[in-house]
């Protein structure tokens, strides 16, 4: 037997197609909205958009107006495409879960005082629920939220926050962390709104002195950390528990980093 046999788990393929009744039948189901009134005509143009996406046959399952001027459609058909599961980017989680003790015991060691967080959804987005579950005492998932770890100081300002106001009462709360959410996509501002966001915060502090900046929401790619200007993205189902761990995580590597320069700098003179 082989070493996977052994351990239980089942070997995966590298690569794979849609599966939709049969195995490798390669169908997908897709739905997208067209600018044209509902009629023949525009179920027509629908068949052909999906012909040209690459299904063959494509069959229309659904069509509604949207109003007078839309309709909305639902295709059904096979595609030619595979996957290959090697060329798959993940963002692996690289640090321990922790519980809500450990939690705690590991800010008192690490900073000797609460750790300060300031929450935000920022621009026009008035969508609070992902911020509200990370940080208010309710949480999600079956988790507590931010406010209920003793050694964590909440400061949630809601929904529609101007950057410069962000920036300001995170200066003034002497934040360690900043936590904003951004659930409104149209026209990538969650991504304008994010790097404005950054830009904001490395222009209003010293090098190296910002606080950690967390950003979280649904449409977010999690490995564009780097365009984005931030230090962790998290996607949707993201749980307290999660982001609290992250925080104590990156606040050691933060004072480990410290530490080293310090000696540096000591053995340089």
């Amino acid at each position: 037997m082989s070493g996977d046999d052994r351990s239980g788990e089942r070997s995966l393929p590298d690569i794979i197609r849609p599966y939709g009744d049969t195995t490798g039948d390669g169908m997908i189901q897709v739905s997208f909205t067209l600018p044209i009134p509902h009629d023949k005509r525009a179920e027509g143009a629908a068949l052909q958009l999906a012909d040209k996406m690459g299904l063959k046959p494509a069959l229309l399952v659904h069509a509604k107006a949207i109003g007078p001027d839309f309709t909305f459609f639902v295709v059904y058909g096979s595609v030619n495409h595979l996957v290959d599961l090697r060329d798959v980017v993940v963002v692996e989680r690289d640090y321990p879960l922790l519980g809500a003790k450990e939690v705690n015991a590991a800010i008192k060691k690490q900073l000797r005082r609460p750790l300060v967080v300031v929450g935000a959804c920022i621009g026009t987005d008035a969508h609070t629920v992902g911020i509200d579950a990370i940080l208010n005492i309710k949480g999600f998932a079956g988790e507590k939220g931010l406010e209920y770890y003793s050694e964590i100081k909440v400061v949630n300002l809601g929904a529609q926050v101007l950057v410069p106001d962000l920036v300001e009462r995170a200066r003034a709360e002497q934040a360690d962390a900043v936590l904003v959410s951004q659930v409104v996509t149209q026209r990538d501002a969650h991504i304008t709104n994010t790097q404005e966001m950054s830009a904001a915060f490395r222009e209003a502090y010293p090098a190296g002195t910002t606080p950690l900046l967390v950003v979280g929401g649904p449409r977010f790619d999690e490995s564009a950390t780097a365009e984005l200007g931030v230090d962790r993205i998290f996607g949707k189902g993201t749980t307290p528990g999660e982001v609290a761990s992250y925080l104590v995580h990156a606040m050691a590597q933060r004072q480990g980093a410290s530490s080293t320069t310090t000696t540096t700098k000591e053995q340089t003179r």
